[in-house]
């Protein structure tokens, strides 16, 4: 009976459902007639995909509190292997986001797949971001495909999701297939998300797997280019050599237990990187 029971609340449709189509486009009163009439809120589509991922997609926040006041599956996976949290972030949705996170939705994923820090990082949804990491995502978390967090963030040029993910203590000299946020930042000759990565102690003299540094994107004649070779020629002074060690010494959200410190004001802003 049991077996039963689970293979009925998962049944497998070729297409997009009356369900899916209510909770896509935000048909509240519709998907409530449907909902009471018996309908299964956890179809899933040949790509997997349930009405809650739809409405998650569309940010179709009240659709989302039905299906999971109705039954549905908050950490149901379509056929690429994302939940309703990574669709609700990838829509920017703030709102639902918090919904999903208020039934249980997990923030961390298995290891090598795309989480929801890596989908609000892609949509540059700052706030989502710094909700994601303040319910203790994953700031290391590796996609085979896009790296970690800040790789995406670096390469979509959000620059203010990628200093939340700083502060908040992401690995800058992280790499993929050796290639760091700062080769990222050549490539899309971006030099202020060039400068803050170098800040945050960006390795400019890093190699990727084709054996080139970050300066060996970027024109020798660009801002760009320029930032780098000035870099090179330069270390990081003292007093951002020990910025970045304190930092480290104060580990994840460091932000936060700054003003805790006995420290001048000003010191306290060159910590946050205030100034």
């Amino acid at each position: 009976m049991k077996g039963l029971q689970e293979n009925n609340q998962a049944q497998i449709a070729p297409r997009r459902t009356p369900v899916h189509e209510a909770a896509r486009d935000g048909e509240v009163r519709h998907l409530q007639e449907l909902i009471e009439n018996g309908a299964c809120v956890n179809l899933v589509t040949y790509d997997s995909i349930t009405p809650l991922h739809e409405a998650s997609l569309r940010g179709q926040t009240r659709c989302v509190e039905m299906l999971l006041a109705a039954g549905a599956q908050v950490d149901a996976r379509n056929i690429d292997g994302s939940t309703p949290l990574c669709d609700a972030c990838a829509s920017g949705s703030i709102e639902c986001v918090k919904v999903l996170l208020s039934h249980g939705a997990k923030v961390n994923p298995p290891l090598y797949i795309a989480s929801p820090l890596h989908e609000a990082c892609l949509n540059g949804s700052a706030a989502c971001v710094r909700l994601l990491i303040d319910v203790g995502a994953n700031l290391e978390a590796h996609d085979c495909r896009f790296g970690t967090p800040l790789h995406v963030a670096c390469a979509r040029e959000h620059l203010d999701c990628a200093k939340l993910l700083l502060n908040a203590g992401a690995n800058v000299n992280a790499a993929k297939l050796h290639e760091t946020a700062l080769h990222h930042a050549a490539k899309v000759r971006n030099t202020d998300l060039a400068e803050m990565l170098i800040q945050f102690g960006g390795n400019v003299y890093a190699r990727d797997n084709r054996g080139k540094r970050p300066s060996d994107y970027s024109q020798s004649s660009s801002s760009t280019g320029k930032c780098f070779a000035y870099y090179e020629r330069n270390p990081l002074r003292l007093s951002q050599l020990c910025r970045l060690s304190l930092r480290q010494a104060l580990g994840r959200k460091a932000l936060e237990k700054i003003p805790h410190l006995h420290i001048p004001a000003k010191f306290a802003e060159f910590l946050s990187y205030c100034q």
